[in-house]
């Protein structure tokens, strides 16, 4: 655990929780090295099949401590320490799979955490916004780039340019959220629900395949993607995975799944 950012392995899942509950999660630089970090741990950890980010406190974050981190980012300085990966997750190919789970306030970079995650899950009282317009910059964190995909570009712009708040049912309108759960405690069991299903019944090496051929479509194109396919599930099919795989179809049972 670091001072701002809590990690607890529950088996191959890694619960990384914003903490500084005090300030309403806002992020100020220590903060923010602190979640690149808990990443780095996320990627490089074999153990770790899926990841939730999650919050202590009443809401998940306040956004940036423009206070802190507005100097840094008006001198170019990065925020991400040596060792770290991006808390943006922009910083190329993401292997393990991350859950994220909103309350309360879910203010700018709170939108972006989310959009980066590749499931999400709000309480149902959670309120959004994407305010940087009305504080004279705008979203540098990913939204610009991944709500229009998102949610289409009529849905984001009319967020993203206005800086309005809207509420949870409209975030799983639009697709910024997958599911809405009652409150904060339900959607944290929901989104560890999620990650359990994946770390433990799901082929590790399927799972990376899959997110990598979605992110190949996605950066490069389709026909990039249709190229690997192919090959790539020839691999996997050699692997001691799918072995398991076909084994446990035959005997009716659950797989029990080596990463090999």
């Amino acid at each position: 655990m670091t001072n701002t950012v809590s990690l607890e392995r529950d088996g191959h899942v890694l619960l990384i929780g914003l903490n500084r509950p005090h300030k309403r999660n806002s992020f100020d630089r220590e903060m923010l090295a602190d979640l690149s970090r808990a990443y780095a741990v996320l990627e490089s950890d074999p153990d770790m099949r899926a990841g939730v980010l999650f919050a202590h406190g009443d809401h998940f974050t306040a956004g940036l401590d423009l206070v802190d981190v507005g100097p840094g980012i008006a001198s170019g300085e990065s925020p991400v320490p040596e060792g770290g990966r991006d808390p943006w997750r922009l910083d190329g190919a993401w292997t393990t799979p991350l859950v994220a789970v909103a309350q309360g306030w879910c203010m700018t970079l709170g939108i972006e955490l989310l959009l980066a995650a590749d499931i999400r899950i709000a309480a149902a009282g959670t309120r959004f916004t994407q305010l940087e317009v009305q504080r004279g910059i705008y979203p540098f964190g990913g939204a610009t780039i991944r709500l229009p995909r998102e949610a289409g570009w009529g849905n984001a712009m009319r967020w993203l340019l206005t800086g309005d708040e809207f509420d949870a049912a409209e975030a799983h309108r639009i697709g910024l959220v997958q599911e809405v759960a009652e409150d904060g405690a339900a959607a944290l069991a929901r989104a560890r629900e999620i990650a359990q299903t994946i770390a433990e019944r799901a082929a590790p090496l399927g799972v990376q395949a899959t997110l990598a051929s979605a992110h190949l479509a996605r950066e490069r194109g389709e026909a990039a993607a249709i190229e690997r396919l192919r090959p790539d599930v020839a691999a996997l099919f050699a692997s001691e995975d799918a072995a398991e795989g076909v084994q446990s179809f035959v005997e009716r049972r659950q797989a029990r799944f080596s990463g090999r």
